[in-house]
């Protein structure tokens, strides 16, 4: 399983879908983000997803965690949301 990276430039749609569809195959998603913007779309896109697969008999949760990242040399802290059907 692939992690979802998510820009401040992503559109939410897409990467709802993109996490609704992780969900659906692999039973967990993981989302990275790094900087305001980028968190702030992957929440949206969280919201979204979560709606999509309500539809679908499926209640999430999310972890949301730290991560260190090395981009071009350096270590940068990334935000990662774990996201699991609930047991």
């Amino acid at each position: 399983m692939d992690m979802i990276k998510v820009s401040a430039t992503s559109r939410t749609s897409p990467v709802a879908g993109a996490i609704a569809g992780v969900i659906r195959e692999h039973h967990r998603a993981e989302v990275q983000a790094i900087g305001a913007g980028a968190v702030n779309q992957a929440i949206k896109a969280l919201v979204l997803a979560t709606g999509y697969l309500k539809n679908d008999g499926i209640n999430v949760t999310c972890v949301p965690e730290f991560a260190d990242v090395t981009i071009e040399d350096k270590v940068r802290t990334a935000i990662k949301l774990v996201v699991e059907p609930q047991a």
